[in-house]
């Protein structure tokens, strides 16, 4: 095959894979932030994990309470959303952060996410968004069992702590 036949080959082949990507991450990043419910409306969903504060999850879409009874530290949550190695937030995602280069695009933007959502509905997501939709390739960043390939030194311990998650909930807070 010559050069040309096989460039165009190999240029067809990355398409389709990233047009099968973009896909897969748009119905994905579509449910990510939706409102679909693994959890029956109207209940009330206790949920404990060694070494975690439980917490209750109202009508499957909801965590009002607060993990700490303070609000959060925005400024500290916006340096946790665009930290790489903590929150990591993005690698996913778009934010009205025009100094942070490499914004993901393959979740929702959160530009504007505090009007779509209550305090308690961004909460779950953070916390562990695979409560709200099973099917969702987030991260939940309140979790410490049930994970594949942790690090050594991460095991039993989650990826953002009570003061943390209620930080980087108060900055999404602030994206209205």
């Amino acid at each position: 095959m010559n050069q040309t036949k096989l460039g165009g080959y190999m240029r067809s082949r990355n398409l389709k894979r990233t047009v099968a990507y973009a896909i897969a991450c748009g119905v994905i990043g579509s449910v990510a932030f939706g409102t679909s419910s693994a959890l029956a409306e109207g209940s009330l969903e206790r949920v404990s994990e060694p070494n975690l504060m439980p917490y209750t999850i109202v009508d499957g879409t909801s965590i009002p309470k607060s993990f700490t009874g303070k609000p959060g530290n925005p400024a500290n949550g916006k340096k946790l959303f665009v930290h790489r190695k903590k929150g990591n937030c993005l690698t996913c995602h778009t934010a009205p952060i025009p100094e942070q280069q490499f914004h993901g695009q393959v979740a929702p933007d959160l530009d504007g996410v505090a009007d779509r959502m209550s305090e308690g509905e961004i909460r779950l997501r953070v916390v562990n968004p695979k409560l709200s939709n099973p099917d969702t390739p987030m991260m939940a960043y309140y979790k410490t069992h049930g994970l594949n390939q942790v690090k050594k030194s991460f095991v039993g311990k989650p990826m953002l702590n009570e003061q943390e998650l209620e930080d980087v909930i108060a900055y999404l807070m602030t994206l209205k």
